[in-house]
């Protein structure tokens, strides 16, 4: 049963509890007593549902005053609120169903806040920056247990635009753009600045800049935008993005290709929209792992949480998405507790993740690949032996946490792969102008697929110094050359190429009968079409568009690439359930009739691609 306060006046004990608890405590006395004002107590019996698990979306946000509140998904506890604690905004700012239950565990009283309220307060961003950090420290559900569906942390941002950006020039008119905002139904304009530069301006400006400071209405749209925008890309997880915003302050995010063409602009309630749950709990610990030997505990837990997602139906490029993301944060904490026990560098510098883990490809069976750069002028025998006892710490305790080091030597413990911001684009240029000298096309594939994850800002990354590939047609030959001297294992199994000999005699690997082609076509193709880093799918997507590759071709390499991803993440899961570690070789015969069949056609389909693209650069293939 429940009783309302009556009155339009805030109750004082309901307004003193709640500018004692986060996040009242950070706002304006007014629009607290606005809140307290329409706040409703409610009160549930020990053991009664306040709202189950897949309702309708709640239309109130609640703080618990007195009480304790069990959440419960799927008849698991996953965490107990106490006086203070509020609950149900999720589903509330999302609109979507419930993704938990929550149930009284004693007598409880609840202050009940409508909606129409709630919104505008958890939309500010003292309280938002509140909402989404509990959000992102909420409990992880169990390995097996399902997360909530359409979890936008999980998610590509790209998925997530809700329409086409509204963009302008800098000298649109402040009005003109309003008018434009509002004819899409936009909260935010992008302003072209020109050379790829750009600048937002949103709805909260219009309020905060334009209106409370008199700036005219026919003033131009440069006077009160925020520039340089930041910016993400399609494929980057939402979570990402979230805590991005969070530490840079925004609450808009420009979501641009990887050709630089705007898509879209995602908010910050886009995505704090529903639960978030398994990589933010591991990132968290992670954060407040002390030591490399809590990291190796924290770590046990990711490949339960690849099982979980994978069993959440959560698609295998996302999961390993997630599983990049995880692994930064990894590295990125390995790396500042090896700085704080080495004291401090006598030059910045920059962790660089390679390969797979560099285009968010990762799985749990990949191997790490890694390289530094520093930037300034200082003695290379002073610095070289800090960063390469740093990076031996770091790789080790990388191996404790269960992440294989390349086992070709790309990792920054390896004293070729520790070199100054210069010497790693001198090295470029000089594979640029010669791309026939020896290990060139190696190492080029290297730097492209790199991408700093710790450390410095390194203006333009390494990678960009190939940007002048597409003009160079003896380099993008050699690539072609490169990507298309990888070749399936001789001998058959029932129409699926396998290893004839050796420890996996008889199986099928996956990685390199499937993947590495694909990534080495979409490498070579991104790059004759200027795009330098991404992931696989965007720089085919890139090729596509620019023409460096048919359509048809790209689309088909997606498509494959897809599903030979999908069928490495279901092996790989399948071995740790078994509690074996995962690998990339399957065995055939264990394989349904149709998955061979899908498999053997994406197989030919990429061979016959490879082939096209042989005659198309005069390349011989067999």
């Amino acid at each position: 049963m429940r009783t309302g306060p009556g009155a339009a006046v805030a109750p004082p004990e309901v307004t003193r509890f709640l500018r004692e608890h986060p996040p009242f405590e950070a706002l304006d006395p007014g629009d607290v007593e606005q809140v307290a004002a329409s706040a409703e107590v409610e009160f549930h019996r020990a053991e009664s549902t306040i709202f189950s698990q897949g309702s309708d979306p709640v239309a109130h946000l609640r703080v618990v005053r007195s009480g304790a509140v069990e959440i419960v998904h799927d008849g698991r506890v996953l965490d107990l609120l106490g006086e203070g604690e509020l609950f149900g905004h999720a589903s509330m700012l999302s609109g979507l169903p419930t993704g938990f239950e929550a149930r009284a565990v004693e007598d409880t009283l609840c202050y009940r806040i409508p909606a129409e309220v709630a919104k505008g307060l958890l939309s500010r961003p003292d309280a938002l920056r509140f909402v989404a950090r509990s959000l992102l420290e909420a409990p992880m559900i169990e390995a097996g247990a399902a997360p909530p569906s359409r979890d936008p942390a999980h998610q590509p941002v790209g998925t997530l635009l809700r329409g086409e950006a509204v963009i302008c020039r800098p000298d649109t008119s402040i009005r003109e753009a309003a008018q434009m905002m509002t004819a899409a139904a936009q909260t935010s304009v992008v302003i072209d600045l020109g050379d790829g530069a750009l600048g937002i301006l949103t709805d909260r400006d219009l309020r905060t800049r334009v209106v409370a400071n008199g700036i005219p209405g026919d003033a131009p749209v440069s006077a009160a935008m925020s520039a340089p925008a930041y910016t993400c890309t399609a494929e980057q997880l939402g979570g990402e993005v979230l805590l991005d915003m969070l530490d840079r302050g925004f609450r808009h995010f420009p979501v641009i290709s990887a050709t630089g063409r705007v898509l879209g602009v995602v908010s910050d309630l886009d995505l704090v929209a529903v639960e978030t749950r398994s990589s933010f709990y591991l990132r968290q610990a992670i954060a407040a792992a002390t030591s490399p030997q809590e990291l190796a505990v924290v770590a046990r837990d990711l490949n339960p949480s690849v099982i979980a997602l994978y069993d959440a139906r959560v698609a295998p490029t996302n999961i390993s998405a997630v599983y990049a993301v995880v692994l930064d944060a990894l590295t990125r904490r390995l790396v500042e507790l090896a700085v704080d026990e080495a004291g401090e560098p006598a030059a910045p510098f920059s962790w660089l993740a390679l390969g797979s883990q560099a285009r968010r490809e990762a799985t749990p069976a990949s191997d790490i690949d890694s390289a530094i750069a520093w930037v300034g002028d200082v003695d290379e025998h002073q610095i070289r032996p800090y960063l390469h006892g740093v990076a031996t710490t770091v790789v080790a305790g990388l191996e404790a946490c269960g992440f294989n080091p390349d086992p070709h030597g790309a990792t920054a413990s390896d004293l070729l792969f520790v070199r100054s911001v210069e010497s790693w684009r001198r090295v470029a240029r000089g594979m640029i102008a010669d791309p026939t000298q020896e290990k060139a096309l190696i190492l080029v594939s290297v730097l492209v697929d790199s991408r700093p994850v710790w450390g410095l800002h390194l203006g333009s990354p390494i990678s960009e110094t190939f940007r002048v590939a597409p003009g160079n047609p003896d380099l993008l030959r050699m690539l072609a050359r490169f990507a298309l001297s990888y070749r399936p294992p001789t001998g058959f199994m029932r129409g699926l190429v396998v290893e004839h000999s050796g420890e996996h005699r008889g199986r099928l690997d996956l990685k390199k009968a499937g993947i590495v082609p694909v990534v080495g076509l979409a490498r070579w193709a991104g790059m004759a079409a200027g795009v330098t880093s991404g992931s696989t799918g965007e720089r085919l997507r890139a090729a596509a568009d620019a023409g460096t590759l048919p359509s048809a071709h790209a689309h088909t390499l997606i498509d494959a690439f897809e599903l030979i991803h999908g069928l490495r993440i279901e092996h790989q899961v399948q071995l740790m359930r078994a509690g074996r570690a995962p690998d990339d070789y399957v065995d055939p015969a264990a394989l349904s009739a149709l998955t061979r069949s899908h498999l053997r056609e994406a197989f030919r389909a990429v061979a016959s691609i490879q082939k096209r693209i042989a005659a198309d650069v005069h390349i011989g293939v067999t």
